[in-house]
């Protein structure tokens, strides 16, 4: 296709969409949840919402884009996303916010798929698609990185709900340019769309998320233990009917192939260890070090940089290295890059902090290319919305979860704060609920009782923040050794003579 690289540029927008709304929370949720006075469950969901719904709705999606059409899908949910964007920029409550927020999920699940599974279609040469996956994901992964900091730049100027308004003109490039450049992409015989399928594997994830994230927070209470095993016998009964289907939503049995497996495993473990650090480090640079929503923004630009030079690199290094050899470098660069910030502490100086937030950005970037290079090529285009699908479903079940376990983490360990002397119970216990919490309770003390109130409750959260990180870099180091494991070779098999089978050896008959 002679626009097939502009038209990369087109795709390239929606991916940067999903990667900035997914963390520009991250700066944003002292400023609104101040201001809306939410709790820090509240504020949690708001940072969790978006990623369960996009998570549980990806499969669906990516095979709704396989049988209606990519083009047709990604440019309705883009039209969606920008009015669910206007929607959460003006909320008056939480309560809306997290609806929006959820809306929001909901078109970021069709926009995910489409975009991967037109570059499959885009690109036939498989040269040029590596390039092409890299520098989708290079775009998606610096999305994701200049998140926090777009965010603190409007912060410093406008409210708190100009961080989804810069969706808006996005999304209108994006549909002008889509409709002129993208051609239409979908399986010429589909089949009958699954209803039930589709509800069995909603149902099933969000249970299952559901009941990971509360569990983690609250205990396994007997609603919470309900939910995870409705979510499990969900998924079981949607994998039945995908294997007697004909024409399944994703072909489960994909997952046989321990290459596909391998990959997507790691895909969502890595980003699970990485994204809960990440979401809190942003809050560490702004409640522990003291910056401002655009200098903590500032501070994670190194990850983004090197996320957008990296995931290209990617594209280019795979001609000449081996995935295997590619991914397994990668995910050890971000579990070396994580376990150097278990020695994070309240004085730590920003260098160091800094450089591992470079390298992470570099494995990120990698890493995220290779493995949706892999995942997109082991099925034929017309199939490569589902495929998609499973591949972001991973992606971002591990941001939800990371967020999820590892933020739980760093609340167990806050909580037990060394209570200072002569500070009422009651300012005590209002500061146990968060590092945002400890600063407005400490706002109505004497400077000696609010230096000492703030100084445990800083030194709390960046030891949680610690113990995050080391349990963070094992999930990275272990998905290394899986993927090394996973993706070697299988042993060339011996040539057999013409006319002797593999169990039994003799002569070659004359």
């Amino acid at each position: 296709m002679r626009h097939r690289w502009p038209a990369l540029g087109v795709l390239s927008l929606g991916v940067l969409l999903i990667g900035v709304d997914g963390t520009v929370l991250a700066v944003a949720a002292p400023v609104f949840g101040r201001d809306l006075g939410m709790t820090t469950t509240e504020i949690m969901w708001i940072g969790d919402i978006y990623s369960f719904v996009l998570t549980g709705l990806l499969v669906t999606m990516g095979s709704l884009g396989d049988r209606i059409g990519h083009k047709k899908l990604l440019l309705i949910s883009a039209t969606a996303f920008a009015l669910a964007s206007v929607a959460a920029a003006f909320a008056p409550t939480a309560g809306m916010l997290i609806a929006a927020r959820a809306l929001l999920g909901v078109a970021g699940a069709s926009l995910a798929p489409s975009t991967l599974a037109l570059i499959r279609g885009l690109f036939p040469d498989s040269r040029e698609r590596a390039v092409a996956v890299g520098i989708w994901a290079s775009v998606f992964s610096a999305g994701t990185a200049l998140g926090p900091v777009i965010g603190g730049l409007f912060l410093e100027h406008f409210w708190w709900g100009s961080v989804f308004l810069i969706n808006v003109p996005v999304v209108v490039v994006l549909v002008i340019g889509g409709w002129v450049l993208l051609p239409e992409l979908r399986n010429p015989i589909p089949g009958p769309w699954d209803p039930i399928g589709a509800a069995l594997s909603l149902v099933g994830i969000l249970g299952v998320v559901y009941a990971a994230k509360q569990g983690a927070a609250h205990g396994l209470h007997a609603d919470i233990v309900a939910a995870g095993l409705v979510g499990l016998g969900a998924l079981t009964l949607f994998v039945r009917r995908q294997l007697k289907a004909q024409h399944p939503l994703i072909d489960v049995r994909l997952f046989a192939n321990r290459g596909f497996t391998g990959v997507i495993t790691a895909n969502m473990l890595s980003v699970l260890g990485l994204s809960g650090v990440l979401f809190f480090l942003s809050q560490f640079f702004q409640l522990v070090h003291d910056y401002s929503p655009l200098q903590a923004g500032l501070a994670e630009l190194p990850a983004a940089l090197a996320a957008t030079a990296f995931g290209v690199l990617a594209g280019v290094a795979v001609r000449y290295r081996s995935p295997r050899v590619v991914l397994a470098t990668s995910l050890t660069l971000i579990g070396a890059a994580l376990a150097s910030l278990t020695a994070i502490s309240p004085t730590t100086p920003y260098w160091p902090l800094g450089f591992a937030l470079f390298v992470i950005g570099a494995g990120l970037g990698m890493a995220f290319t290779v493995a949706n290079d892999v995942i997109i090529t082991s099925i034929p285009p017309e199939r490569a919305g589902a495929a998609a699908g499973v591949s972001e479903t991973a992606y971002e079940l591990g941001t939800a979860l990371g967020i999820a376990l590892l933020g739980s983490v760093i609340a167990a360990v806050y909580r037990g704060l060394d209570r200072p002397a002569g500070i009422h119970d009651d300012v005590l216990a209002h500061a146990e609920q968060s590092l945002a919490a400890a600063h407005r309770a400490a706002a109505s003390l004497s400077d000696d009782k609010a230096h000492a109130l703030l100084a445990a409750a800083q030194s709390a959260f960046t030891d949680g923040l610690a113990v995050a990180a080391g349990i963070g870099s094992v999930l990275l180091l272990g998905s290394a050794v899986a993927v090394w494991m996973l993706l070697k070779p299988p042993p060339e098999r011996p040539l057999v003579p013409y006319g002797c089978s593999d169990f039994e050896e003799g002569p070659v008959p004359q």
